[in-house]
C-alpha cells in the first residue's frame, strides 16, 4: 500500500503507519507475550481502585479545610500548576507522541513528557497506549475497551450503564490486560521502557512534589498537607474526569463534522478543560494529527504547545492533515 503523504508546514512528508497495527512478526508477538508490566494484574486492579477511590476523599478534605478557612494563594497556584503540567504530559506525551506519533522530539522532551503523563497516575505509558490504540482500532464496537455504545443494553438503564461502563467502569475490566501486541515500537524502545518500569515513582512524585512545595512555602506541615491535597488529590480527581469524560462525554455529545466511521464527537467545554482533546471527532477523523483543534476557534492548548516547541527548534516533523484530507472527509450534513 503506498504511503499517504500529510502537509507538515508545507512540507509533504511520508506518514509512518505505526497505529493500530498489531505484532506481526515473530519477534513483535514473542516481546508482546513476554512482557511484564511493572504492576502485576492484582496491583494493576488495586491501583485503578485506589485512583478512583482516594482522590475525591482527598478532595472533600481538601473541601472541608477550605470551609474553614484553611486555602490561600499557594493551593491554588499548585492546583492550577500540577493540573496543567501533568494534564500536558497525558495529552502531549502519552496521546500525541507515544501513541500517535504525531510529532518528533528530542529524547529529554520525550522523557519530561512521558514523567509528567505517569504523574497523572493514569497507568504506566504502555498499558495506556496499548489501550488507547485498541480503542482506535476498534473504536464503538464490540472490542472497543471503553465505548458508552457497543454491548450497549436497551432502555435508559442500559444507556447509563454504557455511559458508566465507558467513564470508569472499563478500568476494572480483564480485557485491559491484553493489549501488548498493539505496541511492539514501545516494548522495542528502551527509552519508554525505563520510564514504564518507574511508573510508581512518578505517581509519587505527583504526591510528593506539591506536598513539598507547599511546606517550603509556608514552612509548616499544614502547609504540605494542603499541598498534598490540592496539588496531589484535588488535582488528580480533577483531571481524571476530565480525561475520562472524552471516553464518555465525547461519545455521546457533541458534533461530528468528520467522517470518523464511530461516535466521536467535538465537544468544546471538554476541549477546554482537556488541553484540546475535546475536539475528539477530529481526533478520529485523523488520528495521526498533532493538532485537534482544527478549526481557528477551536482552542487546543496542547497544540499551542507543541507548536511553540517547533518554533524553537526542539520538535520536528509535525503531523497535519491537508486542506485536501480534511476536504474529502468533511461529513454531510
Amino acid at each position: 500500500m503506498p504511503q499517504e503523504l500529510v502537509e507538515v508546514q508545507d512540507i509533504a512528508v511520508p506518514e509512518v503507519r505505526t497505529l493500530d497495527e498489531r505484532a506481526d512478526s515473530d519477534g513483535d508477538a514473542q516481546r508482546a507475550s513476554d512482557f511484564n508490566p511493572p504492576l502485576t494484574k492484582a496491583q494493576m486492579h488495586l491501583a485503578m481502585l485506589a485512583a478512583v477511590v482516594i482522590p475525591p476523599v482527598g478532595l472533600v478534605v481538601a473541601m472541608i479545610m477550605l470551609w474553614g478557612g484553611l486555602f490561600n494563594s499557594i493551593d491554588l497556584i499548585l492546583l492550577v500548576a500540577l493540573y496543567t503540567l501533568t494534564g500536558l504530559g497525558v495529552t502531549i506525551g502519552y496521546h500525541r507522541l507515544i501513541a500517535h506519533k504525531a510529532f518528533i522530539t528530542r529524547t529529554p522532551i520525550m522523557c519530561f513528557f512521558m514523567i509528567c503523563g505517569g504523574m497523572a497516575a493514569q497507568g504506566p505509558v504502555v498499558w495506556w497506549t496499548a489501550t488507547h490504540r485498541r480503542h482506535h482500532h476498534h473504536s464503538d464496537c464490540e472490542l472497543d475497551p471503553h465505548s458508552p455504545h457497543a454491548q450497549r443494553a436497551p432502555g435508559l438503564i442500559g444507556w447509563c450503564s454504557g455511559f458508566a461502563h465507558a467513564h470508569v467502569g472499563w478500568l476494572f475490566r480483564d480485557s485491559n490486560d491484553n493489549n501488548y501486541g498493539y505496541v511492539p515500537d514501545l516494548l522495542s524502545d528502551p527509552v519508554v521502557m525505563r520510564i514504564n518500569r518507574l511508573f510508581p515513582l512518578w505517581v509519587a512524585l505527583g504526591f510528593a512534589i506539591p506536598a513539598l512545595i507547599g511546606g517550603l512555602a509556608s514552612m509548616s506541615w499544614g502547609g504540605a498537607l494542603l499541598g498534598l491535597l490540592w496539588g496531589g488529590a484535588a488535582r488528580m480527581f480533577l483531571l481524571h474526569h476530565a480525561t475520562w469524560s472524552i471516553n464518555s462525554i465525547c461519545h455521546v455529545w457533541g458534533w461530528r463534522d468528520y467522517r470518523s466511521d464511530d461516535e466521536s464527537r467535538n465537544n468544546p467545554v471538554m476541549g477546554i478543560l482537556s488541553f484540546g482533546e475535546g475536539w475528539h471527532n477530529n481526533h478520529h477523523a485523523f488520528p495521526s494529527s498533532a493538532r485537534h483543534g482544527l478549526k481557528w476557534w477551536q482552542l487546543d492548548i496542547s497544540w499551542l504547545v507543541i507548536r511553540s516547541l517547533q518554533a524553537f527548534g526542539l520538535v520536528d516533523k509535525v503531523r497535519l492533515p491537508s486542506a485536501e484530507r480534511r476536504a474529502a472527509r468533511v461529513r454531510k450534513r
